[in-house]
C-alpha cells in the first residue's frame, strides 16, 4: 500500500485547527475539559449520533455530576438514565469504572495512559480521547471518521481491520497530528468526519482540507475506505409475553388499583444471556416460531406455575402481534403473546410496571416496542 507523496502536513494542521476554533458546534461536553464530562461523553458518542447523545448527556450530568455520585447510584438507576442509547453494556462498564475510579484514584480520571486503561470499558481509543482533551497529552486518536478523513486525504486503500490499512493510516495521522493542540486536534478531524467529511455524500466544497485531499482530486471521496466485509445477518425467531393483571388484582393498593394504565410483568435480562441488567418481557429464541414458543410455554410456566391464561384460538396461543427487531447482527422476527395473570407470582421473578412507567424505567428497547404496540391491545385497555 503505497501512498502519494503526501502534501504539507503543516498545512493540513494548521487549516484544520483554524477551521475547528471558527466553526466546531458548541457541543455540551466542550463547556470545560472535566475529565469525568469528556470520559462520560467519549463513552456515549461510541456507536450512537451525537444528537441522539446531547439530551442523555445532559440527563446524565444533572443525576450524575461526578465520579463519586455515579460510583454510588444503584446500578439500576444508571441503566435508567441510559435506557434508550443501546449497547448496555457501556453502562455497566461505566459504574465499575467509576468505582474503581473513586476506590483507587480518589475520584479523579488516571492521568496515565497504562492506568487509565485498566478501567472497565476503557479501550485505547477511549483513554486516547481523554487525555488528549482533558489533560492535553499527545495520544492521536483513531476511529471510523479519523479513518475516513485520513484515507481520503492520502486515497488509502483498504479498511480499518486491515493490519496493513491500519499501520499506513497511523503513519499518516502521525504526520498532521498536533502534538501542541493535540485535544483540539482529535475533535477537529472527528467533527469534520462527523459533519463534512461523510460516508456517504461528502459535503466537500465545504471541507477546509479539499484543496489539500487526494480523493477528491481523483474525483472519488467516497471510494475510500474500502467498505468492512460484513458479517451475514442471522434470522432469529422470537416468542414473547405480556403478562398482565387486571387492575382489581388482589393484594394491589388502592393507588394501584386507580392507575391508569394496565400493569405488566417484566423479568431481568434476555434470553441467551443478552440484555443483563434490563427490565424485558419473557422470552425466548427458536429455530422456527414453534420451537421459540415451546421454550417461552416452558418458561412461563417455570416462573407463574399454572397461574396464567393465554390468549388463544381452540386452546392453541395465538400471537396478538409480530414485529421484527434487530441485535446487532441477528435480525428477529418476534411473535407477540398475551396472558392473564389468575394468580400470585414469586417477586424474586417478575417485577410489575405500568405501561406509562416503562419509558422512565430500565427496560431494553425491544421492550419499548413491545409495549407501544399491545397497549391499547390489552383487554384492560379497552
Amino acid at each position: 500500500m503505497t501512498a502519494p507523496k503526501p502534501s504539507n502536513p503543516p498545512s493540513v494542521r494548521r487549516a484544520l485547527l483554524v477551521w475547528f476554533e471558527r466553526r466546531a458546534r458548541p457541543l455540551p461536553w466542550r463547556q470545560n475539559k472535566d475529565p469525568y464530562a469528556v470520559w462520560i461523553s467519549e463513552v456515549m458518542l461510541q456507536q450512537t449520533q451525537v444528537d441522539t447523545v446531547i439530551p442523555y448527556f445532559l440527563r446524565f450530568l444533572q443525576a450524575f455530576p461526578n465520579f463519586k455520585s455515579l460510583a454510588r447510584a444503584p446500578l439500576e438507576r444508571v441503566l435508567e438514565l441510559w435506557s434508550g442509547l443501546g449497547y448496555y453494556r457501556r453502562a455497566r462498564n461505566l459504574h465499575l469504572a467509576a468505582q474503581k475510579v473513586v476506590r483507587d484514584w480518589g475520584g479523579v480520571f488516571p492521568s496515565r495512559y497504562q492506568e487509565a486503561r485498566l478501567l472497565p470499558g476503557v479501550g485505547d481509543y477511549t483513554a486516547r480521547a481523554v487525555l488528549s482533551i482533558a489533560y492535553n497529552q499527545p495520544h492521536a486518536v483513531v476511529d471510523g471518521n479519523v479513518a475516513r478523513v485520513v484515507s481520503r486525504l492520502r486515497a488509502l486503500g483498504g479498511n480499518l481491520h486491515q493490519q496493513k490499512f491500519r499501520h499506513a493510516l497511523t503513519e499518516e495521522l502521525e504526520l498532521i497530528f498536533s502534538r501542541r493542540q493535540p485535544g483540539s486536534f482529535n475533535q477537529a478531524i472527528m467533527e469534520l468526519g462527523q459533519s463534512i467529511c461523510l460516508a456517504r455524500a461528502p459535503k466537500c466544497e465545504f471541507c477546509p482540507l479539499h484543496r489539500m485531499c487526494q480523493a477528491y482530486r481523483d474525483g472519488v471521496p467516497e471510494a475510500y475506505p474500502e467498505p468492512r466485509p460484513r458479517r451475514a445477518s442471522e434470522t432469529r425467531y422470537l416468542a414473547t409475553i405480556v403478562l398482565w393483571r387486571p387492575r382489581g388484582s388482589a393484594g394491589r393498593t388502592t393507588a394501584q388499583r386507580q392507575a391508569p394504565k394496565p400493569e405488566v410483568a417484566l423479568g431481568l435480562g434476555f434470553d441467551e444471556g443478552l440484555m443483563e441488567g434490563l427490565w424485558n418481557f419473557p422470552a425466548a429464541f427458536g429455530s422456527s416460531p414453534g420451537e421459540a414458543l415451546r421454550r417461552l410455554e416452558a418458561r412461563v410456566k417455570k416462573m407463574t406455575g399454572d397461574n396464567v391464561g393465554w390468549r388463544s384460538q381452540s386452546g392453541i396461543p395465538r400471537p396478538l402481534a409480530q414485529l421484527r427487531h434487530a441485535i446487532t447482527y441477528r435480525s428477529i422476527l418476534v411473535d407477540i403473546y398475551v396472558a392473564e395473570v389468575t394468580g400470585s407470582i414469586p417477586k424474586d421473578r417478575l417485577r410489575w410496571f405500568t405501561t406509562s412507567r416503562l419509558p422512565r424505567s430500565a427496560v431494553s428497547s425491544l421492550a419499548r416496542k413491545i409495549a407501544k404496540i399491545v397497549e391499547c391491545r390489552l383487554p384492560i385497555a379497552q
